[in-house]
């Protein structure tokens, strides 16, 4: 039973399903939670997060384990792993760090909501708040469906990811193994070749960019199969969109979603 118990939340957590938001808890009113720069007490305090902290965004934990794996695992082996530690930001994005994940419950007074746009640097590859930009607005969502926000939740990760891996917090998605989770293996290939022309996310050699959320196309969100999601940002000012172009990947077991195809203005790969 206690397994069971255990197993659900750590399912929704890794399949996009989770909470919309988490809370600080367990922490005396008078105190503050400390965030580190790693997933361990041996890294140096960064940030506080407040005892009565609510909204927080949970980007990833460590160990890191699906459903699957950890309904595998004996009970002994369960209490060998490590205090999990997770990576959390708070609602305005202005501070991030590592806390266990004992001092974090989801947050559900939360309501949905669409997080703001990121800003992303070539140089640190740090994530800070930014302005919307124009094309926020005049984004129209198609008819609501499961699977176009798992599309947007599956690019909106590689974009996060890609930002930890730059920080030191996880591995490329741009680079084997972690680029077969993301790309069919034609542009893994591709991202292995020396033909890339700019950076196969901003589309340019040098970028400092202010990014929107992922968005399913409104106009043709699907066609035979395919969806296509847009990534609108700017660049140096400049108003760019990457699109996406994703399927279901039949060469692997259980036809997870891909992208197979990538557009930035002038130049596409694979």
């Amino acid at each position: 039973m206690a397994l069971l118990m255990l197993a659900t939340p750590v399912k929704a957590e890794i399949d996009g399903h989770g909470p919309d938001g988490w809370r600080v808890t367990g922490v005396s009113a008078n105190d503050f939670l400390n965030a580190r720069m790693g997933p361990g007490t041996n890294y140096p305090v960064i940030e506080k997060f407040a005892p009565n902290e609510r909204a927080m965004q949970q980007i990833t934990c460590v160990p890191f384990y699906t459903a699957a794996h950890f309904t595998a695992m004996s009970e002994a082996q369960i209490k060998a792993l490590p205090p999990r530690w997770c990576l959390m930001r708070n609602q305005s994005m202005s501070k991030a760090g590592w806390v266990l994940q004992r001092y974090i419950t989801p947050d559900n007074a939360v309501a949905a909501a669409p997080p703001p746009a990121h800003k992303r640097t070539a140089t640190s590859g740090a994530v800070r708040p930014a302005k919307s930009n124009k094309n926020t607005a005049t984004v129209q969502q198609p008819a609501s469906d499961p699977l176009f926000a798992k599309a947007e939740e599956f690019v909106r990760e590689l974009y996060e990811r890609y930002d930890l891996a730059q920080l030191g917090a996880g591995a490329d998605p741009l680079r084997p193994p972690m680029a077969s989770n993301y790309f069919t293996s034609d542009i893994v290939d591709y991202l292995k070749s020396d033909k890339l022309q700019a950076h196969p996310l901003y589309g340019a050699q040098d970028f400092d960019v202010a990014i929107d959320e992922p968005r399913v196309d409104p106009d043709q969100p699907m066609l035979r199969g395919m969806i296509t999601v847009n990534v609108d940002f700017t660049n140096f000012g400049q108003p760019q969109r990457a699109v996406y172009y994703l399927r279901a990947d039949t060469t692997k077991s259980g036809a997870p979603l891909r992208i197979f195809r990538v557009e930035h203005g002038g130049w596409s790969y694979p």
